[in-house]
C-alpha cells in the first residue's frame, strides 16, 4: 500500500492565544495568563501565548520582573507552511545510486528526493525526470569515473558479489567496456582502470587483467578459475560476478552513478515553516515538479509538501484577548479560525464563521476577567501569573484612576498583589516609571506603543496612548511624537491620529491631533478649544471609556 500523502502530520498546532497589535500590558499579560489557564482546564490541546507587535518599555519590565518569558511575534496569521501536512520523507545521501534513487521514488510514491547530509543540511534534490534523463543519455562510457562512482554503488546495482579483491573505499577511474571479440581488439581498447565487462570467455577475462583493469564484471554468474584469481590479486584488478548477462549488465551499470552528481543544487526553491501559502502556490505555479522541500526553523531539511498538500490546509486556531475589532487584530485575521475572545472593550465589527465563546465585561482590564474565570475554575495562580494580571490591571486602570475601574478590578487587584509578593503602590511607581522613560525612543518608536484604529461610519481614526508618572517624561514624549502624528496619518490613509498623553498623577491629557477639521472635532466632543496642535482634557484619563466615545458621537454629528 503507498503510504498517504498527508501522513503522518509533522505537528500538532497549538492554539494561540493572541492580543491586538501594538499591544500594551493587558494585552500581552492577558494572553500569557489565559493560555495558562487554558492548559490547565483543557489537557486535549496546547496553548500557547502570542503577540501581535513589540513589546513597549512598560511590559518588558514587568515581564523581566516576575522572569517571564516573552510571547512568540505573529504580526500575521494568514496561512502558513506550517500548517499544512508535511509529508515526512527522508532526507537521502548524495552516494545513493541512480538505481536505488528511482526504487524508493518508485515503492513511497514520490517523484523528488531531497539530498542532504549527516546533519540534515540540504544539499540538493533530483527528480524523477533527472533520473530518466540520466537513463536516457547513459551512453558516456565515463560516466562512473566522472561522477567518482564508489564500487560498492556499482555492486549493489548489479546485484554483484566479490570474488576478488576489497572494494571498499576505492571508485571507479575509467570507462565502462564491454570485453567482447578476440584479445587484439581487447588489447586496443582497454585503458588502465577500466571496467570490463566480460563472459565466461578465460581469454578476455585474462586479457582484461593483462591490460590493467581496474574491474572485470563477470556475467551470468560465470566461473573465473583460480589461476586468473591469484593474477588478479597481484595486479589489484578487482573481479565482481552479476545474475545479469553482458547486455543487462551494460545497460544497468551505468546507474550506479550517485544522484549527487545529478542533482539540482542552484538555486533551490524551499520552503520554510513561516512561507506564507499564498507565496508557496506561486512558485510551485513555475516549477514542474510536485514535491518541494521545506526547511525548518534551525534550517534543517524537515519534508516536502505538494499541491495537494496546499489543499489541507489547517487554518491557525486563535483566541483573542483585548480586542474585538478587525482593525485591531493581527494581519490575516480573515484566514483564521477564532475560537474564543476575552475582552473588555465596546464590541466592534469582528465577524466568525462559526459560534464563539464571547466573554465581555464592562471593567477595566481583561486581566480582571481572567482573574475571575481562574476562580470559577478553581486553578491555582502562582506568583508569576499573578504578578502579570496584577501589572495588567494596574496599567489599564492607571492605578485605580481611570473612570473605566471597578471594584472588581480594585478587588483583584488587591488578591494578586498578595499573591505575587509586591507591594502595590510601590511597584505600581515603579512599573509606571519604566514605562514612561522614552530615552532612546524614536518617535514611531513611541507612536506606536499602545496605538489602536476606530472606525465611525465613514471616518477611520487612530488612537493612541501614553500615560506617564513625571510631567520631564510626558512634555518629552509629546515634543517628540507631535511632529510624527501627520506623516503616520496620511502613511496609514486614515482621517485623523489623536494621540493621549496623559498625567497619571494629576489626572489630566494632552490631547495632540493631525487632520483637517480636528479641532472641531474635539470642540464638538469635549467643549474645549485646542491650541498649537493640543487639547488639554482634565479628567480624561480614558481612551475606552472617555476619549474614543466621544470621538464617534462627534463625527457622526459631523457626517450628518
Amino acid at each position: 500500500m503507498q503510504p498517504s500523502e498527508t501522513t503522518p502530520r509533522l505537528n500538532v498546532h497549538a492554539v494561540k492565544v493572541i492580543g491586538h497589535r501594538n499591544p500594551d500590558t493587558d494585552s500581552v499579560c492577558a494572553a500569557i495568563a489565559y493560555s495558562r489557564l487554558k492548559n490547565m482546564v483543557d489537557s486535549q490541546r496546547e496553548y500557547k501565548p502570542c503577540r501581535a507587535g513589540q513589546l513597549n518599555r512598560e511590559t518588558k519590565f514587568v515581564l523581566d520582573y516576575f522572569g517571564v518569558e516573552t510571547p512568540q511575534l505573529y504580526t500575521d496569521v494568514s496561512p502558513q507552511v506550517r500548517d499544512v501536512d508535511i509529508r515526512i520523507a527522508e532526507g537521502v545521501d548524495g552516494e545513493m545510486s541512480l538505481r536505488r534513487a528511482w526504487d524508493m521514488m518508485r515503492d513511497q510514491n514520490l517523484d523528488t528526493l531531497c539530498i542532504i547530509d549527516s546533519e540534515r543540511n540540504l544539499q540538493g534534490l533530483i527528480t524523477v525526470k533527472d533520473v530518466a534523463t540520466a537513463n536516457m543519455d547513459g551512453v558516456d562510457p565515463y560516466i562512473l569515473s566522472h561522477a567518482e562512482t564508489s564500487y560498492r554503488n556499482v555492486i549493489d546495482t548489479i546485484e554483484g558479489k566479490v570474488l576478488v579483491g576489497d572494494p571498499e573505499g576505492r571508485s571507479v577511474q575509467g570507462r565502462i567496456i564491454i570485453g567482447a571479440g578476440n584479445s587484439e581488439m581487447m588489447e586496443r581498447a582497454i585503458k588502465k582502470g577500466d571496467v570490463v565487462i566480460v563472459s565466461n570467455r578465460s581469454d578476455s577475462q585474462l586479457t582484461a587483467i593483462e591490460m590493467e583493469a581496474g574491474c572485470i564484471v563477470v556475467g551470468a554468474d560465470s566461473k573465473v578459475s583460480k589461476t586468473l584469481r591469484m593474477l588478479a590479486e597481484e595486479n589489484d584488478c578487482l573481479i565482481l560476478s552479476t545474475p545479469h548477462n553482458t547486455y543487462a549488465t551494460g545497460q544497468i551499470i551505468p546507474q550506479a552513478a550517485p544522484i549527487r552528481y545529478y542533482m539540482l543544487k542552484d538555486g533551490l526553491m524551499t520552503f520554510n515553516l513561516n512561507t506564507p501559502v499564498e507565496t508557496a502556490k506561486k512558485v510551485m505555479g513555475s516549477v514542474r515538479h510536485r514535491y518541494f522541500p521545506v526547511l525548518g526553523d534551525d534550517g534543517k531539511y524537515l519534508g516536502v509538501v505538494s499541491r495537494r498538500n496546499l489543499l489541507n490546509l489547517h487554518k491557525k486556531q486563535l483566541i483573542l484577548v483585548d480586542h474585538n475589532e478587525k482593525s485591531q487584530a493581527a494581519e490575516g485575521l480573515e484566514e483564521a479560525e477564532v475560537l474564543e475572545i476575552i475582552d473588555h472593550h465596546r464590541i466592534g465589527s469582528l465577524e466568525t464563521d462559526n459560534p464563539v465563546y464571547f466573554r465581555n465585561m464592562p471593567v477595566g482590564c481583561t486581566c480582571t476577567i481572567i482573574y475571575q474565570m481562574y476562580r470559577e475554575f478553581g486553578a491555582e495562580i502562582d506568583r508569576a501569573t499573578a504578578g502579570l494580571m496584577l501589572s495588567a490591571i494596574l496599567s489599564d486602570t492607571l492605578m485605580f484612576r481611570s473612570p473605566t475601574c471597578t471594584r472588581l478590578d480594585e478587588n483583584a487587584a488587591q488578591e494578586l498583589s498578595q499573591l505575587a509578593g509586591v507591594e502595590l503602590e510601590t511597584y505600581a511607581n515603579e512599573m509606571f516609571e519604566h514605562g514612561g522613560d522614552i530615552s532612546g525612543e524614536t518617535a514611531e518608536q513611541i507612536f506606536n506603543t499602545d496605538y489602536k484604529v476606530f472606525t465611525a461610519g465613514t471616518f477611520h481614526f487612530g488612537v493612541g496612548q501614553g500615560s506617564y508618572m513625571s510631567e520631564r517624561n510626558r512634555r518629552a514624549a509629546e515634543a517628540l511624537v507631535g511632529p510624527y502624528l501627520e506623516p503616520a496619518r496620511v502613511k496609514q490613509g486614515l482621517d485623523y491620529v489623536f494621540y493621549m498623553f496623559t498625567d497619571v498623577r494629576g489626572a489630566s491629557t494632552d490631547l495632540l491631533f493631525a487632520g483637517k477639521e480636528a479641532p472641531q472635532v474635539i470642540a464638538r466632543a469635549f467643549n474645549v478649544e485646542s491650541a498649537d496642535g493640543c487639547a488639554v482634557l482634565p479628567g480624561v484619563l480614558s481612551r475606552k471609556k472617555q476619549l474614543v466615545p466621544a470621538l464617534i458621537d462627534a463625527l457622526k454629528h459631523i457626517s450628518e
